[in-house]
């Protein structure tokens, strides 16, 4: 194994390289847009690669122009979320979007679902070829609700880890955060005598199952991200192909907001948290 603390000592004095490798646009904002933000306003060079331009999306309705292609549409809207959150580079892994594991999509021969891990693999250390990458951030290894392209980012953004000898993180969801906000966000709702939005009940869903996200007993960082959560929150809005300008996601009031993005968890699977110790807070440190 290579040296885990090689970097440590260098990151204190120096600026560092972090790639965050994504499955699809959007993911970068909602899931680490404010860790980005704060990673390039410390002055770091952040890197956003996403492996596909989400052509299984679902489009807002009347969103598209007439001819054109959703997948266009959300390449434009990562480079434009790219630049809210000041990353330094946006490069796509080049493969299809894989849609749900249940859909007949995944077994596109172009998706990502079905490349060859050590193919992915190099394509991965093509695009980062002249890059003296610090630490690299995927998916844990249930890509947070088990869709396919997230857990594929996973298994290749690990083993480019591995063999780059490049430190690792996992952006994961913290299940019991989320089911806390949730809660919150469902009895405000009845309260106002509101209908369910459609997002906070896919959430409450979601919540719900063991497998969503990981326990915070298992979570070693959580990101206090709340200094640029107006830089996220635009950075999520910007991708109004997938996120109507009613959802959940855009339409929290401040202090709701900041409760339930306020924070982004990770996760060092090299470094588990104790008992007693209290959750890090600087992603590239252990």
């Amino acid at each position: 194994m290579w040296n885990l603390y090689a970097n440590q000592e260098r990151w204190l004095s120096e600026m560092a390289t972090v790639v965050f490798f994504h499955a699809h646009p959007d993911d970068e904002a909602l899931s680490t847009g404010g860790t980005m933000a704060l990673m390039a306003e410390a002055g770091h060079r952040v890197i956003l690669v996403v492996a596909t331009r989400g052509e299984e999306g679902e489009p807002v309705e009347g969103i598209l122009k007439d001819g054109e292609k959703l997948e266009d549409r959300r390449s434009l809207e990562t480079e434009q979320s790219g630049k809210i959150l000041g990353v330094s580079r946006v490069e796509f892994l080049g493969y299809r979007d894989s849609g749900m594991i249940d859909s007949s999509t995944t077994a596109h021969p172009e998706c990502f679902w079905q490349a060859d891990e050590s193919a992915a693999v190099s394509r991965l250390t093509n695009i980062l070829k002249d890059e003296k990458v610090d630490l690299i951030v995927v998916y844990d290894p249930n890509g947070g609700y088990g869709h396919p392209d997230h857990i594929q980012v996973h298994r290749v953004g690990t083993k480019w880890a591995e063999e780059n000898g490049v430190r690792l993180r996992w952006v994961t969801l913290n299940r019991d955060a989320i089911r806390r906000v949730v809660e919150e966000a469902i009895k405000a709702n009845i309260e106002a005598g509101q209908e369910l939005d459609s997002d906070l009940a896919k959430r409450e869903e979601r919540s719900s199952d063991e497998s969503f996200g990981m326990a915070e007993s298992d979570i070693t960082h959580a990101i206090d991200v709340v200094s640029v959560l107006d830089q996220k929150r635009q950075a999520v809005a910007t991708h109004a192909s997938q996120i109507a300008s009613d959802s959940f996601f855009v339409t929290l009031g401040n202090e709701e907001y900041s409760r339930a993005f306020g924070k982004e968890w990770y996760v060092d699977p090299n470094f588990p948290r104790g008992t007693e110790e209290l959750l890090r807070t600087d992603l590239l440190l252990n």
